[in-house]
């Protein structure tokens, strides 16, 4: 993992972002946060939290598009901080067209999930919502924020221009957790369009990411075609991938989880792969 640090010729720029961001929060008054446990919503949680204190809400999603282990470090985290957290459950299979994973999959969803929030943040009596996208989000292919904004969901981190590793730089400065974190988008995003996805199949990416993870692959994808997995690491991670005692065992373990064929993409990790072809 690269190391973000704040140096001290950006510390002034960076910290006026992050002052207008707390700005941004006291204006507000009060506020639910969308917060999934990933690098940007965390920052962002615990920035509001830092401002409004009590009147900050964080609404986690649990669903079979979020790994299990992401849910626990978000509750942790909302423990540690004393933060008031509400889980929401959602079955995004349940969702129209969903399934059939077109390329405006993300749009449906996300429509159907932050009506869901807008309703249980309603409940508690919090009429604004914001969630975590920041100015790097706005290079890839995102329905998703399509939906947000028809919802007048706030992107804070997108009003005060921050990027990804001014997030991750800042984060080390305020010593969160999430600072070094590998970024993991929904499970939903490793299968290619037009691919039904299944319960089932979200549970095959889930263990073969969570092995991945365990032998030491920290950023990485698992791509879901048909029967074939294909795998991204990250290029300086390609040699150690195909050491044969490594190859061996994710091949034998991957073929337990379901698949039938393992590859690795040369061309090695990146975010938004299955876009290239649209």
């Amino acid at each position: 993992m690269e190391e973000y640090r704040i140096k001290e010729d950006n510390q002034r720029q960076f910290h006026k972002k992050i002052k207008n961001l707390e700005t941004f929060f006291r204006n507000i008054g009060k506020v639910a946060i969308a917060f999934s446990g990933g690098v940007d919503s965390t920052f962002l949680l615990k920035v509001a939290h830092d401002a409004l204190g009590e009147n900050v809400l964080a609404l986690t999603v649990c669903s079979s598009v979020f790994p299990g282990r992401e849910r626990k470090e978000a509750r942790e985290f909302c423990e540690r901080e004393g933060i008031r957290q509400i889980e929401i459950p959602f079955d995004e299979l349940k969702v129209e067209g969903f399934q059939d994973n077109p390329p405006n999959r993300c749009y449906l969803c996300k429509k159907a999930l932050f009506k869901n929030m807008k309703k249980t943040a309603a409940e508690e009596g919090f009429s604004m919502i914001a969630e975590g996208s920041n100015m790097d989000d706005l290079g890839d292919y995102r329905p998703g924020l399509k939906a947000i904004a028809e919802l007048e969901i706030l992107s804070p981190l997108r009003e005060v221009g921050l990027y990804k590793k001014e997030i991750r730089a800042l984060s080390k400065d305020l010593y969160l957790p999430t600072w070094e974190k590998p970024s993991f988008a929904c499970l939903a995003s490793r299968f290619v369009y037009g691919e039904q996805i299944t319960k089932e199949k979200l549970h095959m990416v889930e263990q073969a990411e969570q092995l991945l993870m365990e032998m030491g692959f920290a950023q990485m994808r698992v791509r879901f075609h048909g029967n074939m997995a294909r795998i991204e690491v990250p290029p300086e991670d390609i040699s150690r991938f195909m050491k044969e005692k490594v190859r061996e065992k994710i091949v034998s373990e991957f073929r337990k989880y379901g698949f039938a064929y393992v590859s690795l993409d040369l061309e090695g990790y990146r975010t938004g792969s299955m876009n290239e072809i649209l």
